[in-house]
Parts: structure tokens; sequence; C-alpha cells
């Protein structure tokens, strides 16, 4: 039985309605899918990924990593229309500026270099799939990749913590992909179990952070500390602080980085460069984030923090590194490992001194100038390494001597690169990136970290031209003909041998490696001759 509505209730119930409609229709929002391109594309395709490989027989399966590339090419080309940089998309209905994605130039220069190291990484990956699942590889990679890409664009703590948790948990099982393999277990284990740490110490530092604000929006946050009710101050404090510890343990920063070293050893060595270039990238530009946009209002709570993470960061890696030797037959990878801390120690310091600037925007500019310089140089180390390891799986650092000898083209591009990190010509973008970041603390920060810096770049010069100078020195199998020789006819047979060795022809290279060796040592090359394409960030404001 319908009961007919009439009058005064008829009119009142079509109000009603009417006002229900506006409610959910301004709930409803349209997603800009051109700025989230670039993190949504990954994922998509690691989803088609996942179920080709259900269908693809094993002979096939080296499609998958073409694809990936393929991918991965189409999220750096979506990077193109964001060059504006002035999109938003999923914002509050209530406050059209409080959004949880920002596609500004920050965001989309991280991005670049997130999608390239990502590239990057595949094509190193492709010449040794045989020894892992190639589905599962990929997914994981195109998965990390997705994350990577979606934490500069972050501009609300639970969107950055999730994007940081998307970036790393793939990362364990790549590091640990290596199946009945007791060192990459090992690493998987040790990577695992400090990321649940931090993880845990991060979220404890937001819960706190919006206790105290009510909010979770980077730019309300800033407000809200700004003028936080007393009896929360100490609360708001601690919870930037333990925000900020969480942070220095995804991104190696010393004390924390004891994962390191035997991560990067136990994983295979494509993921190894990953780790090194986009997962810092990822965690550098989450640093970022909550310290220059969320937690300005307390620059001198976190400036002096950071400050000492950077020297502490950049002496125990430097240090570290200088102990990796030729005559102990110490590993290359290991010896890249604390070097990527010691570069971690660098980039920390402009982040550092935006706590001490008025205009703390410009500051993180350099930050991202000396990572895109970083990330170029870096990939093509362990590029070369990569290829090394092919006839050498030890990949230790005997292995690299006389290599201008039998490639003289790889042993040129890894002097090249490591001149780069040195920052000696002609790795002109190595040198002009530091002066930046030195540039960036003088005058600005605490004068005794711009100290530190400038012990720890002559500390470092040591083991980067000791590596350098191993590469045209001359080869083992040389110095055993020579000895023979000396010593007469009672070591003839090793002479013999040792000429034998050195006659031995070059292992083919596969070209997805030789294609990226050449990529980095281009980009490189290129930086030097026009160092402005990257310093021009360190001038001007992303944010």
């Amino acid at each position: 039985m319908s009961i007919p509505v009439t009058g005064s209730h008829a009119a009142s119930s079509h109000a009603t309605g009417t006002l229900a409609a506006d409610a959910v229709g301004s709930l409803v929002q349209s997603v800009d899918w051109i700025a989230i391109a670039p993190a949504a594309i990954p994922a998509a395709v690691a989803l088609v990924v996942l179920v080709a490989d259900l269908f693809l027989p094993k002979e096939k399966k080296a499609l998958l990593g073409w694809v990936t590339i393929a991918g991965l090419a189409l999220a750096g080309l979506a990077l193109g229309p964001l060059r504006a940089g002035h999109r938003k998309t999923f914002c509050l209905t209530t406050d059209a500026g409080d959004c949880s994605y920002a596609a500004d130039h920050f965001t989309v220069v991280i991005q670049l270099l997130v999608i390239g190291g990502a590239l990057l990484t595949a094509l190193l990956s492709m010449h040794d799939m045989e020894k892992y699942p190639a589905g599962e590889y990929w997914f994981l990679l195109l998965s990390s990749a997705a994350g990577a890409a979606l934490l500069p664009a972050s501009r609300d703590l639970a969107t950055l913590v999730v994007a940081l948790e998307v970036t790393t948990l793939p990362a364990f099982a790549l590091v640990g992909i290596k199946r009945g393999d007791r060192l990459s277990s090992e690493a998987a284990l040790k990577f695992f179990l400090s990321s649940v740490a931090a993880t845990a110490v991060t979220l404890l530092g937001v819960s706190f952070v919006y206790a105290a604000t009510g909010t979770l929006h980077l730019a309300s946050i800033a407000d809200g500390l700004g003028d936080v009710q007393p009896q929360l101050a100490t609360l708001a404090k601690v919870g930037a602080v333990l925000t900020l510890v969480g942070f220095a343990f995804k991104l190696a920063a010393a004390p924390f980085h004891f994962w390191v070293p035997d991560t990067y050893v136990g994983a295979p060595l494509p993921i190894a460069a990953y780790l090194s270039v986009v997962g810092k990238a990822a965690g550098f530009s989450g640093l970022i984030l909550i310290t220059v946009i969320a937690f300005e209002p307390y620059a001198d709570v976190w400036g002096p923090v950071v400050a000492v993470l950077a020297a502490l960061t950049m002496t125990v890696g430097n240090v570290a590194a200088l102990r990796q030797r030729a005559g102990f037959a110490h590993s290359a990878v290991r010896l890249l490992a604390w070097s990527s801390i010691g570069q971690a120690g660098y980039l920390l310091v402009p982040i550092a001194a935006a706590a001490y600037s008025d205009d703390p925007e410009h500051q993180i500019g350099t930050t991202v100038a000396y990572a895109l310089m970083y990330a170029a140089v870096n990939l093509g180390a362990f590029a070369v390494a990569a290829l090394v390891a092919r006839t050498a799986p030890a990949n230790r650092l005997t292995d690299y001597r006389g290599l201008y000898a039998s490639r003289p083209l790889t042993a040129l591009a890894l002097a090249f690169f490591l001149l780069c990190l040195a920052g000696l010509p002609p790795g002109v973008i190595g040198l002009f990136a530091k002066v930046a970041v030195f540039s960036s603390i003088v005058g600005t920060g605490p004068a005794w970290l711009a100290v530190v810096m400038a012990v720890n770049v002559v500390i470092a010069l040591v083991y980067y031209l000791r590596w350098t100078a191993l590469l045209f020195a001359k080869p083992a199998a040389e110095q055993a003909v020579d000895a023979g020789a000396a010593e007469g006819s009672g070591t003839v047979s090793g002479a013999v041998a040792g000429a034998v060795a050195v006659g031995v022809p070059a292992t083919r290279v596969p070209a997805p490696l030789t294609a990226a060796i050449a990529l980095t040592a281009v980009a490189g090359i290129v930086l030097s001759g026009v160092p402005q394409l990257v310093l021009r960030y360190a001038s001007g404001a992303l944010l």
C-alpha cells in the first residue's frame, strides 16, 4: 500500500532529496589521470606482467622484460604534459587547498629520476634473467617503481607512508630473489627487519603529529604546528623527531646504516643499483616534504638533527669505504655501498641548510640537483660492475686491475664515473654539484658542517682515485709473466699460464648492458658539458 505525498510534505521531500543529491555530488571528485599517470602506468603494467606470466611459455618469458621497459618508457613520456607543474588531485571538498597528490616541479623532477633509474635497472637485469623467476621479478620492480613515483607527489602523511611502503616492500623480495643463496636471504632479512623498525617509528611519530594538529595534510600540519596548544607542544615535537628518525632508517643515514653493505652485496647487482639510486630518491623526497613543508615551524628542532645526521653519515660512509683496499680483495660492490652512504651525507647537507634559510625551497633544489648527478654516474658504476661480474662473480677490487688492457672503453667509462663521484675533472658535473652543496651551507647553516664536508671530500678522493688508478695498472697476469721472466726457469710454467690468461678474449657484452653503460656515460658527459641542465634547480624553488 502506497501513501501519496501531497502539499508541504511533497515540497519537503523534494528539498531533502535535492540537498542529499548536492551533498553526494560534492563528495564525488574527478581524478586527474594525466597528473597521476607517471605513477599509475608502472602499477598497471605490473598487473599486466603478472597476468601474462601465467600464460607465457618459458621460452617467451624474455618478452616480460621488454614489456617492463616499454611501460617505464611510457611512464617517462607521461611526464611531458606535467612540465608546467601546476596540477593537483584528490583534494578535500571542504578545502580545495588540501590535496593528497600534487604534480609540481619537484614531483616531476623526482619522478624523472625514479623512472629513469628503474628503466636503467631493467636494462641491467635483462642479461641475467635466467637465474630469477621473470614474472615475479618484473612485477616487483614495477610495483616498487610505482610507489617511488607516487612518493614525491604525496601531500599528506598517510599517502606518504603508504607510498614509502609500496616502494620498500617489493624491494625486500627483490633482494632475496636469489633462491637458495644464503647471502641473498640474509640480506633480505636484514633489510626487512630494519625497514619494519623504521616503519614502526615513523607511524608512531605520525600518530603524535596527528594528535597534536588534527590533520594529515602537510600544509595544514604546518599551520597547526604554528599554533599548537601548549599542552600538546611536547607531543608534537616528539612526533616530528620520531618521523625524522623513521626516514633516517629508510635513507640509511648513520647510525641507522648497518643494513646497507650486506644488503647490497647479497642482492642481485641490478637491485643493489636500484636501491642506491631510486630507493634513496624516494626517501629523500619524503624527508624534504615533511621537513620543508609539514615541519617548517619546527625548523629549530629538525635542523640540528639533520645536520648531525649529515655529518655522521658522510664520515661513516667515507671512512668505511677508505678501508676497502684491493690488496685485501675487498668487494667492489661493498665499496659502492659505503660510497652511497657517504654520498647520502652530502645530500642531507642542503636539507639541513634549509632549516637556517629564509627561503628553504631554494635550498632543497640543491639536493635535487646533486641527486640527479649522483643517480646518473652511480648507476653507470653499477653497470660496469655488472659487466665485470660476468667473468668475475666475486666482483673484487682486484678483478678491476688492468681493465683498460682488456676493455678500454669500459675502463674509461668507469674512471669517468668515479671522477664524477669524487668531484674531479673531467667529471665537471660532480665538481659543480659538490660546490653547490658546499655553497648551500656556507653562510647559511652551521659552519662546522661545512668543515666536516670539506674533510670528507678529501677522504673520498683517496678511495675513488685508488680504484681509478687500479683500472690502468698492469694486469695481474702480465705481472706474473714479468715475475716469471725475472726469476728464471723456476717459474716458467707460471709465466706461461699468465701469458695465456692475458690472451683470453673478452666475452661478448649483452646489448641491454651495453646500452645501460652507454646511456649513463652519455648522461654524465652531457651534464659535464652543460651542467646548468641540473644546476638550475639549485637556484630555483621547486616546491
